[in-house]
Formats: structure tokens, C-alpha cells, sequence
């Protein structure tokens, strides 16, 4: 009889230790399936762009939002919408400010109406660096923290914003003739935006800031007499070639560029922590591919142009003398205002650092080009 008792203490560990396996395969399965749960609960953000649905920028902002859904999973999902889904391009800010929309992708130029410093975080002076250099600053020189002064204890946003993206050097523009001096854009009717619009009036042009889509119809109307918008991807899609036949590159107008993904700060803290980094670690990744990509894009659609009978001059040295003085003169006027201030000095501290150390640093680009490329591009 003690044999069978014992037997039968063996038999129900032996069926407990069953259970126990039982309820962790229960548990597990449950975890998996969680995924399933979560499906029915996924939040979807409307983030609207600034950009028509076909252009680079608006295939830019649609890999950022790629990158989020697939790191979120079921849990967040990025809806893109191309500028006008919802509100105009110049209207986002206040559209993510108001909760009619969760987001957005442009540029903070398009709401320099609303503060002048605007600009500076996104379009701002030549001070000797790039664009990528301003997203070091932005992130790693005390900018993020000057922008989010700017945007919730001056303005009184409801949003959060990240600067991505680094634009290369934008062209002078699309013409009726070479431009050979300054005295060549004296009165001319001609579209940009933000500070390059003080900055060009100063230079004697009548500006017009439009949104990039209206801009090649006002140029075939007669509108407009010239006209910069960004790169040769986005200037071939708009259509710049069948109404231009000259197109002048190189600039200081807007040598340092960056794009601004915006969200509702409301639904962006409302979010949980995880879901948050991804928001935010996503825009490094976006930065850093779009970089890549435009190395691929830009010189194929370039050669495009040039293929459809559109010739391409160096802006002249005297224009961008003449731009740089009237940089003096903008930068002199926005000193004025204690914020525009603090952000100018710090940036000039940044690339006074920064600059200097990479011109004593590093090797020539040009050299190890023309040695190898001793005919240009042959």
C-alpha cells in the first residue's frame, strides 16, 4: 500500500508539473496573440505633406512614415496625404496646431508669416556650412531646444517638431535669359520664400511667395519672371523645363536647408513612451536615407533636364557677392528681435567650431576629384 501511495505522490507532482507546463504554453500563447488584440486598438495619425503627391519630397516624407508603421507594427500608423487633402501647403502648422490633422511633413519657412525666426531653423544664413551641419546643431549645438522656446513658450504651438532631411545647395532659379550680374535680376517678378524673400527684395526683385505647385503655371502666364523651388527632381516633375529654357545654379539664397515633421503635441504625448522614440528615432532614419537617395536621384533627373534642351550656367560670382551683402543686411534686422538674436549667435558659435574644425581637418574634396576626373565628368 506505501508503494502505491508513494506512486500516487509521484503521479500528482508528475501531473502538477503537467499543469504548471500547461498554464506557460497558455501564457505564451497569449502573448502571441496579443499582436491580434492589439490590431482592433491601432491609433492612425492623418499626416498631411506639403508637397503634391508625385513629388520627391512627398516620396520622402512617405519612407518616414514606412519606417514608423513597420517598427510600430499594429500599434501606429502613419496615413500620408499629399498637400490639399486636407489644408493648403503654407497651412499645416495650423492645421497639426488645432488637431486637424496629427502631422505633418514641409519645411518651417512655410509658416514664416508667423515668426520671422521661423526661417532660421530651417532656410537660414550661409554661414559657411550645410545642411547637414545645421541638423548637428539642431540636435547636438542647442537648436532643438531654441526651436521648442520658439515654437511652445513664444508662439504657443500645440506641436512637436523635428528638423530631417539635409538639402543640398538650392539653384539661383528658372529664367527667361542668363542672369550675368545683379543688375540682371533688378525688378524681375520672381517666386521664393521666408527670408530669401527679405533677402531678394533687398536685391531689388519684386517677390511672390507661392506654394511649388502654382509656380510653373505663373511662369507661363507671364506672372513671374523667375522662379526657384528646391532640386532637379522636384523642378523637372513641376514642369520647369517646358517653360524655362535657362536655369542658373548655385546659390546662397537658401545654401542651408532642412525639412520639419510636425505632430500634435496633444496626440503625440498621449502616445505611449515606445510609440514616441519611434515618432522621434524614425526622423534620424528617414535624414539619414533621404541623404542617400538624393545622391541617386538628383544627378539622373539633372542629366534629364539638360536632355530636354534646357541650358545651365553658374550663377556669377557678382550675384553671390550681391547675396551675401544682402545677408548683411537681413541678418542686421533680425538681430533686432532678442530671439532671432540668441538663435543667430548660437549657430554662428556652432559653425565657428564646427567648420573651422573640419577646414583644417579634412582633405580637399576638389583635389582627389580633378585627379581622378581630370575632364570634369568624362
Amino acid at each position: 500500500m506505501a508503494k502505491i501511495k508513494a506512486g500516487g505522490a509521484k503521479q500528482g507532482r508528475r501531473q502538477f508539473l503537467k499543469t504548471v507546463a500547461a498554464g506557460g504554453a497558455a501564457v505564451a500563447a497569449t502573448a502571441l496573440a496579443a499582436p491580434n488584440v492589439s490590431r482592433a486598438q491601432t491609433v492612425t495619425l492623418r499626416f498631411q505633406t506639403t508637397w503634391g503627391a508625385k513629388d520627391i519630397f512627398n516620396e520622402y516624407a512617405n519612407d518616414y512614415a514606412k519606417r514608423v508603421n513597420e517598427m510600430a507594427g499594429s500599434r501606429l500608423r502613419l496615413e500620408v496625404l499629399p498637400a490639399g487633402a486636407v489644408v493648403g501647403a503654407f497651412r499645416v502648422m495650423d492645421a497639426v496646431h488645432d488637431g486637424s490633422l496629427d502631422g505633418a511633413h514641409g519645411v518651417t519657412v512655410y509658416w514664416y508669416n508667423k515668426n520671422r525666426a521661423a526661417s532660421l531653423f530651417g532656410t537660414t544664413a550661409p554661414f559657411g556650412w550645410d545642411a547637414n551641419q545645421l541638423l548637428g546643431w539642431f540636435y547636438h549645438g542647442g537648436g532643438q531646444a531654441l526651436y521648442n522656446e520658439l515654437i511652445h513658450d513664444i508662439m504657443k504651438l500645440n506641436v512637436v517638431g523635428f528638423l530631417t532631411g539635409p538639402m543640398p545647395t538650392q539653384p539661383l532659379g528658372w529664367f527667361k535669359k542668363e542672369i550675368k550680374g545683379p543688375k540682371d535680376l533688378e525688378n524681375m517678378k520672381y517666386r521664393t520664400v521666408g527670408l530669401s524673400a527679405v533677402l531678394f527684395s533687398e536685391m531689388g526683385l519684386a517677390v511672390t511667395q507661392m506654394p511649388g505647385g502654382e509656380i510653373v503655371p505663373a511662369i507661363d502666364r507671364g506672372l513671374l519672371d523667375g522662379a526657384e523651388f528646391n532640386n532637379p527632381s522636384s523642378d523637372r516633375l513641376l514642369g520647369f523645363p517646358d517653360v524655362s529654357k535657362v536655369h542658373m545654379v548655385g546659390s546662397y539664397h537658401q545654401r542651408v536647408e532642412s525639412f520639419e515633421i510636425l505632430f500634435n503635441k496633444t496626440k503625440f504625448d498621449a502616445l505611449p513612451a515606445e510609440l514616441r522614440a519611434i515618432l522621434r528615432y524614425a526622423v534620424e532614419s528617414a535624414s539619414a536615407d533621404m541623404s542617400w537617395k538624393q545622391q541617386d536621384r538628383y544627378p539622373k533627373d539633372f542629366e534629364e533636364i539638360k536632355k530636354a534642351g534646357v541650358k545651365v550656367f553658374k550663377t556669377p560670382d557678382s550675384v553671390l557677392q550681391a547675396q551675401l551683402k544682402a545677408w548683411d543686411k537681413v541678418l542686421a534686422d533680425l538681430n533686432k528681435d532678442p530671439f532671432a538674436a540668441k538663435v543667430i549667435k548660437s549657430q554662428k558659435d556652432w559653425v565657428r567650431r564646427v567648420v573651422s574644425f573640419y577646414q583644417e581637418y579634412d582633405t580637399p574634396i576638389e583635389m582627389g576629384y580633378k585627379h581622378f576626373f581630370p575632364a570634369g565628368r568624362a
